[in-house]
C-alpha cells in the first residue's frame, strides 16, 4: 500500500498515532509531504519525529517543505562559522535548530541537513492507472519544471491550482493548512469541517495539512489504493 502524510511539525505523539493505526509493512510506501520541522509547542520534539521515520522500515519518501529547507539552510550557515560568529548570529526563527543542537552533535546536524537537501521537490507515481504528483505547496507538471519556491511556498495562482489542477494528475499537497480554504468554491472537507483532508471538486487535488503543529490541529494519513484516511487521535 501507498501512504501519504501530512505536515508533521515536530509533533512525535501524533505522527506515532498515525503509524499505529497504518501498520507499515516492508511492502508499502510513506509518502511525507515535508514540513516535518518546527512548531509543536509546547510538546515539539525534533529529533523524536527524525529518528521515528529513520525508523521506519517501509519504503520512506520524503518531500522537502519550506520549514525543512529553512532548517537545513540555517544549519549549513552556523557550522560553517566560528563560535565567536556564531554567538552573534541571529537566532533560527523556530524551535527546531535550538531543540536539536542540544541533543545532536554537529556531525549529526550537517548529516541532516545535507539530507534534507537531497529530498526531491516533486515525486511522479503512476498507480492502478492514475497518475499521482506530490509536492509540498504545488505541483506542476512534469515536462514543466519551475523553481524551487513553487513547490516550496506556492505562488500567486494557488487559487486556480485548487480549482483546476494538473490535467491528467492528481496532485497531494501539503503546506496550506485546510482551515485556510474553507470558503473555497471548488473543494470540500472529506471528513470534519476545517481539521480533516480538503479535496477540489474534480478530484485531482487534496490537501493534507490539518494543522498538525498548531494548536487543535491534526495530523492526516490518506492511502491512496483504498482512499482510506486517517487522523492522529
Amino acid at each position: 500500500m501507498h501512504y501519504v502524510i501530512g505536515d508533521i511539525h515536530n509533533e512525535l505523539t501524533k505522527l506515532k498515532s498515525i503509524l499505529n493505526q497504518i501498520k507499515l509493512t516492508k511492502e508499502d510506501e510513506l509518502i511525507v509531504l515535508g514540513d516535518v520541522f518546527d512548531r509543536g509547542e509546547p510538546n515539539a520534539d525534533p529529533v523524536g519525529v527524525y529518528f521515528e521515520l529513520l525508523k521506519i522500515q517501509a519504503k520512506c519518501t520524503w518531500i522537502r517543505g519550506n520549514h525543512d529547507q529553512w532548517l537545513a539552510d540555517y544549519i549549513c550557515e552556523y557550522y560553517s562559522k566560528t563560535e565567536k560568529q556564531q554567538k552573534k548570529m541571529y537566532p533560527f526563527m523556530y524551535n527546531s535548530f535550538e531543540l536539536m543542537n542540544a541533543r545532536l552533535t554537529e556531525m549529526d546536524m550537517l548529516y541532516l541537513a545535507n539530507r534534507i537537501y537531497t529530498f526531491p521537490l516533486q515525486k511522479e507515481l503512476e498507480l492502478d492507472g492514475k497518475k499521482y504528483l506530490f509536492a509540498h505547496a504545488m505541483t506542476s507538471l512534469p515536462e514543466v519544471s519551475q523553481n524551487r519556491d513553487y513547490y516550496l511556498m506556492g505562488t500567486y495562482d494557488f487559487d486556480v491550482f485548487l480549482g483546476d489542477g494538473m490535467e491528467g494528475f492528481i496532485s497531494i499537497c501539503g503546506h496550506t493548512v485546510t482551515a485556510g480554504v474553507l470558503e473555497h468554491p471548488k473543494g470540500m472537507y472529506l471528513d470534519e469541517y476545517k481539521t480533516s483532508i480538503w479535496r477540489n471538486e474534480k478530484g485531482n487535488v487534496y490537501l493534507l495539512d490539518c494543522g498538525c503543529g498548531f494548536t487543535g490541529g491534526r495530523l492526516a494519513c490518506m492511502c491512496l489504493e483504498t482512499g482510506e484516511r486517517f487522523y492522529s487521535d
